[in-house]
Order: structure tokens, then C-alpha cells, then sequence
């Protein structure tokens, strides 16, 4: 038998998302008409720790659906990968009478939820990175606004590079993951796309696409650098020196995480934040909400983490077809 959940938390943990704010509202509200007292918690983890927790009602959250970043803030927090701070997270939230807690967040998010899981609080992760690097999900929140936001900045930069008949090179982000990147480079018909998943480091091949793009008479040249590669400026540089061709690097970086989010974030957001307050409510602990073939589900902390998820070679070759 479960025990009675009577008040929930809720913190951001990790890199800000567009539509973290309309979870935080879906969370606050669903779990208020349920009759079930709501504390939000400031700055992550690191908020937790520091006992930054203040009681939320429905106007807590009036005005913000349409707002980027997290109302509640967000920090890193060394000391919460430790035990003896997992435990302290766990007596905390017991001391502020919090049955269980809602982490709106990546990967790294989870693992904190799931340590706070075994230290006896209930948890339920909701997935809150632009990276869409959590396996167990086909979507995570502040992605489509992430890439409409690359999508807009590319447009921009094409129309210089043309102008000026240059090679472009522009970073984007998405750690690791190249989603944004593959999803950035067939939107903005790029002619490279660099993924950490795909690519050999074979600068050569560049150069040879490049070199035959000028032969054909092509103004420009875009090329889709992955956050996970990096170092775009050394290799304009690079590029210039072998081509002949002025080669630019620009890199998005941070305005990619802020902005108005989509209609598709608020609304995922939205059903993602209710959803988890709702199974929290029922007395579920250690879960992940998830968006998978079109349903929301839940899986196991433990299961989801496990997970992997690459890139789709279907998609991928699609990409190459298109930029030929």
C-alpha cells in the first residue's frame, strides 16, 4: 500500500529548457486539483540543499506559459552526486513535510531523482533538455523550440554566406547528441552536417564538397557543426587555408536555450507536468514520464537510464540525398 501523498515538490535541474515553465504550471495546478499542497523549489538540487522552498498556489504560476527559461532557476550541485548529500536532499524534503517530487530535467537530473528515490522520497522525472538525448522518449521538452530557434539563425547566416560568397560553418548544440544538428541541417538544406554519432574527422571530405560546390557555381556553403565536435573556429581556419574559399565559424550557443517556446513545448510540456503530478499522486516513485509512439507513458528510473538511442540511419541518408 502506498502512503497518501499530501505535498509535493518540484524543482529544474540542468541546462534551462524552453517550456520548463509551462511543466512547473502543469505540475502546480493538476497537483492542487488534486487536492495535494505544492512547494517549489528554487536553484535544483543546490536550491534543495540550501532550503530555498516556498509554498505554490495557482497564481505561483499565472503568466508564465509563454516565458523561456524556469521560473524556479537552476544550479549545479557537486555535492548532491555524493551519498551523504542525497541523504540530506531526502531528510530535507522530509522536513518540509514533501512526500514526493517532481525533477523537470535530463539524464543527470534522474540520477539525483533516483537517489532521492532510494533514500524513501518518492520521485517522478519529467524530461526537461533541448539535447532530445534521453532515450526512453521520443521528445523532450524545449527541443522544437531550440531548433526553430538554430533553424531562424541558420536562414540568417545563408543569406551573408551567399552574399559574400562564403563557407559557413555554425555550432550548435546539443552536447554529445547530434539531433539538433541533423534536424538543423535538413531543415536549412545544408550541404555537411557533422554528428558526433557519424562523423570521421575526415576534414579532406569537406574540402573535396566544397571545392566541387564552388565548381558548380554555389554561392555557399553551409556546414552543420554538432556541439559534441566543437572547435568550429580552428576549422574555418583550416578549411580557408586549403580551399581558397573565406570561411566563417558562427556558434549559436546560449540563445538556442532561451526564447518563447513553441506551441508544440507548451503543450507537451503542459500534458508531461500533469501527467507526472498525477502518477506522483497515485503513489508512484522512481518513474520517468515519457512520450513514446505517440502515447505519454512512464518507465523506471533505472530502465530508462539504461536505455540507448542513436541516430537514424534512415533520416541520415535521407540528409545526404537531399544535399548532393
Amino acid at each position: 500500500m502506498s502512503k497518501e501523498i499530501k505535498t509535493i515538490g518540484v524543482l529544474t535541474s540542468g541546462g534551462d529548457a524552453p517550456g520548463m515553465n509551462a511543466a512547473i504550471r502543469a505540475v502546480v495546478r493538476k497537483a492542487l486539483s488534486n487536492g495535494v499542497k505544492v512547494k517549489g523549489i528554487k536553484r535544483g538540487y543546490l536550491g534543495l540543499l540550501n532550503e530555498e522552498i516556498m509554498d505554490m498556489e495557482r497564481q505561483s504560476v499565472s503568466d508564465i506559459i509563454q516565458k523561456g527559461g524556469t521560473l524556479l532557476g537552476t544550479a549545479r550541485c557537486p555535492e548532491f552526486r555524493t551519498a551523504e548529500g542525497q541523504a540530506r536532499g531526502a531528510e530535507i524534503c522530509r522536513k518540509h513535510g514533501i512526500d514526493g517530487l517532481v525533477v523537470i530535467g535530463g539524464d543527470g537530473s534522474y540520477r539525483g531523482a533516483q537517489a532521492l528515490a532510494r533514500n524513501g522520497i518518492n520521485t517522478i522525472g519529467v524530461p526537461g533538455t533541448i539535447d532530445l538525448d534521453i532515450a526512453c522518449t521520443e521528445y523532450t521538452i524545449g527541443f522544437d523550440t531550440a531548433i526553430n530557434t538554430a533553424m531562424e539563425a541558420i536562414d540568417k547566416v545563408r543569406d551573408t554566406s551567399s552574399s559574400h560568397e562564403r563557407c559557413s560553418i555554425i555550432e550548435v548544440m546539443g552536447r554529445n547528441a547530434g539531433y539538433i544538428a541533423l534536424w538543423a541541417g535538413v531543415a536549412n538544406g545544408a550541404e555537411d552536417i557533422l554528428l558526433p554519432e557519424k562523423y570521421d574527422y575526415n576534414e579532406q571530405v569537406l574540402i573535396n564538397n566544397i571545392v566541387k560546390s564552388k565548381k558548380s557555381g554555389k554561392t555557399h556553403h553551409i556546414i552543420i557543426n554538432a556541439e559534441g565536435i566543437g572547435h568550429s573556429i580552428s576549422m574555418a581556419k583550416r578549411i580557408e587555408a586549403a580551399t581558397g574559399v573565406e570561411t566563417r565559424a558562427t556558434i549559436l550557443g546560449y540563445l538556442q536555450r532561451g526564447g518563447n517556446p513553441t506551441c508544440k513545448d507548451r503543450f507537451y510540456a503542459s500534458i508531461m507536468g500533469a501527467y507526472a503530478a498525477d502518477i506522483l499522486c497515485q503513489g508512484k516513485s522512481n518513474r520517468v514520464v515519457a512520450y513514446k509512439h505517440g502515447q505519454f507513458v512512464d518507465y523506471d528510473i533505472e530502465e530508462a537510464l539504461n536505455m540507448s538511442k542513436g541516430i537514424d540511419e534512415y533520416q541520415f541518408e535521407i540528409f545526404k540525398k537531399l544535399s548532393e
